[in-house]
């Protein structure tokens, strides 16, 4: 009995681990998902509405939320700041009612905003709960993201400032966007049978009829732009006011030499707010002595920047004259060597 137990055990276990490999695909590589990790990360809502979670929010809610979490980049009304495009603006009741806004197309639209291009409400509720806020994205919950939304389809004048949107309503939203009608399938983007035969493609024409150069070819077409200094330099440094992780990455506009003006401007407030220029001075000597003295003193020495930064921190006194330094560890460490290193550099 007891061997027989045994085996019916062994057999068991055998069993249980060859289901595992069976259900691994790639052995070594990671390891299955399980359901709960694929439904944190299934979250897409699609145009038929398919993802979409149920919730509401009103727009008076959304108005508070987008106050706290959204006006910092985009306005407290969609207007946008310097660096994103606005979000709100730039249809009419007319285009509201033909589903194409008559801007795009004339080209009398100063200025493209979100609603103005965008053809479903499903592509705007699945960009908030992914990716806003900024700072946090998918820190939102589904009512929350309602709420939002609400806001800024009463901002573009689709809905009354009293609406509630929900899962239940926002198909009908869905018919009153500007520009639903604007978008098109007809073209070899999109792969399948065309609209007419219940699909969203061209049956998969491609859109061009190239055909790649083999010999004698032209030169290739280099395609640039460029904008003159007083327009690229307009809104300062966008590099620096974009965030180092994700698609997309501000380009350096104000060049090297604006750049290290820029920063050396920050030193010389870092050492305005640190209280250094009560005692030194750029060239003089106040209390202590004047930059230009501390890098003559320095010059050729090795470890100036090691010792000044420990002088700092620790504060002295006897080398400069008998009235002393005090410690200075009130501040950041990084900020004490980019004060030294700016002091040796000649504070430029």
């Amino acid at each position: 009995m007891f061997r027989f137990s045994k085996t019916i055990l062994v057999f068991a276990l055998f069993s249980a681990s060859t289901a595992a490999f069976a259900i691994d695909k790639y052995q070594g590589v990671g390891r299955q998902a399980t359901p709960a990790e694929v439904k944190a990360w299934d979250i897409d809502v699609r145009p038929d509405f398919k993802g979409l979670p149920k919730g509401s929010g009103n727009v008076e809610r959304g108005n508070e939320l987008f106050e706290e979490k959204c006006a910092s980049c985009h306005g407290s009304f969609g207007e946008s700041n310097e660096v994103f495009t606005p979000l709100a603006g730039g249809t009419t009741k007319d285009d509201i009612k033909a589903g194409n806004v008559k801007g795009l197309s004339s080209g009398e639209l100063p200025q493209r905003t979100t609603f103005t291009k965008v053809a479903t409400i499903s592509t705007v509720f699945d960009y908030i709960q992914r990716a806003m806020p900024w700072t946090a994205p998918k820190s939102l919950k589904a009512d929350e993201v309602y709420a939002i939304l609400a806001y800024l389809l009463n901002l573009q004048e689709i809905v009354p400032a009293d609406f509630v949107l929900s899962d239940k309503n926002i198909a009908d939203v869905q018919k009153l966007l500007p520009n639903r009608n604007g978008m098109t399938t007809d073209h070899g983007m999109w792969p399948g049978a065309p609209a007419k035969k219940g699909g969203i493609g061209n049956g998969g024409k491609p859109d061009t009829a190239n055909k790649a150069c083999m010999k004698n070819c032209k030169p290739e077409v280099l395609i640039g732009s460029t904008l003159p200094d007083y327009a690229r330099t307009a809104h300062g440094e966008l590099r620096d006011q974009n965030r180092s992780f994700g698609p997309v990455r501000g380009t350096q506009t104000l060049g090297p030499e604006a750049a290290k003006k820029a920063a050396d401007a920050g030193t010389l407030d870092l050492a305005t707010k640190s209280g250094c220029m009560a005692c030194h001075g750029m060239k003089s000597k106040i209390v202590g002595p004047g930059y230009s003295e501390v890098v003559a003193r320095y010059k050729d020495q090795t470890d100036a920047e090691s010792r000044l930064i420990a002088k700092v921190k620790a504060g002295g006194q006897g080398v400069w004259g008998s009235i002393p330094m005090p410690p200075n560890g009130h501040l950041k460490d990084e900020d004490i060597t980019t004060l030294v290193k700016w002091i040796l550099s000649g504070s430029k």
